[in-house]
């Protein structure tokens, strides 16, 4: 099996001609997307995503014409229900999607994530004109998409209404701190406030959230691996902490491990019971603009509502 596709796929390659070279379609020569520029068909009919996150969220949310994600093992459940209710075939997992279902089901687009590197987007155009998009940036992201996807229409003023919310909790903000933390398997993460953080603690910070110095910078890595000493760093007026999704850390002990250790219980947040476990499909599967909102609900129900 392996070999004959192989064999596909190189011939596929040599069959194939540069995006510069007698593009019958759409030139793409915009920045943020790994190979451009990029032949791409006008109107695309039959798109295939190869992350389960921002390319199948955002696509669906732009209406675009998606046929198939790899969803085994999403935990957004609302997000595969509306994939599966569109249609949207299954192509496995986002680390070993199914090149051989990716060939059958004939895409003409294939978007994805920057994330996954040149040699995923080198093999993935053998068999569509891809596009990996590259920016950090979840609403450049968006925007990036529409215009591969052909929906730049549909993205006209798609961050109105968000912007709007956003404007009245900023607002509305009280001045207290809050910290934010993973708890998995295998250790503590805390994704920081700064500049190209992390979607949703883009959204935070936007909102005008206060996080503690601990988790604020305005440079380097966006995620630090506090020990168990290092947690009592985190001490926001709220704490707000995500548990499972990707990992098994809801099921494996881990959590109740965490929150009936000492250290824990001294977290000022945590003492005075203002700790809040939150969605790990929303903040570690974020996917567009639905996971955006729910972000601000957990905002208003948590953080606006401090004493």
């Amino acid at each position: 099996m392996r070999r004959a596709l192989g064999v596909l796929l190189a011939a596929l390659a040599f069959a194939s001609t540069s995006a510069a070279e007698a593009c019958e379609g759409r030139l793409f020569a915009g920045g943020d997307v790994l190979g451009a520029p990029l032949c791409l068909p006008a109107a695309p009919k039959r798109i295939v995503a190869l992350d389960p996150t921002f390319s199948l969220g955002m696509a669906l949310e732009l209406g675009a014409p998606v046929v198939a994600a790899p969803m085994s093992g999403m935990s957004d459940k609302a997000l595969k229900a509306r994939a599966e209710a569109a249609g949207v075939a299954d192509i496995g997992t986002f680390e070993q999607p199914s090149l051989e279902r990716v060939i059958a089901l004939k895409p003409d687009l294939i978007i994805g994530s920057g994330f996954l590197g040149a040699k995923a987007q080198e093999m993935a155009a053998r068999i569509a004109p891809a596009a990996l998009i590259t920016a950090s940036d979840w609403k450049a992201f968006y925007l990036t998409l529409a215009e591969v996807a052909g929906r730049a229409d549909a993205a006209r003023g798609v961050f109105d209404a968000y912007q709007s919310r956003v404007a009245n909790i900023r607002a509305r903000m009280p001045d207290v701190k809050v910290s934010v933390m993973r708890i998995t398997p295998w250790d503590f993460q805390v994704y920081l406030d700064k500049p190209g953080a992390y979607a949703p603690f883009a959204v935070m910070r936007e909102a005008g959230v206060k996080r503690t110095a601990y988790e604020t910078s305005e440079s380097g890595p966006g995620v630090k691996r506090p020990d168990w000493e290092e947690l009592a760093a985190l001490d926001g007026d709220v704490l707000l902490y995500i548990v499972g999704g990707a990992n098994d850390s809801d099921r494996s002990g881990r959590h109740e491990q965490v929150i009936s250790n000492p250290l824990w219980r001294m977290l000022p947040a945590v003492k005075a019971g203002r700790v809040h476990r939150v969605d790990a499909a929303t903040w570690m599967e974020f996917s567009g603009l639905a996971s955006a909102n729910r972000v601000l609900d957990d905002i208003e129900r948590y953080v606006l509502t401090t004493p």
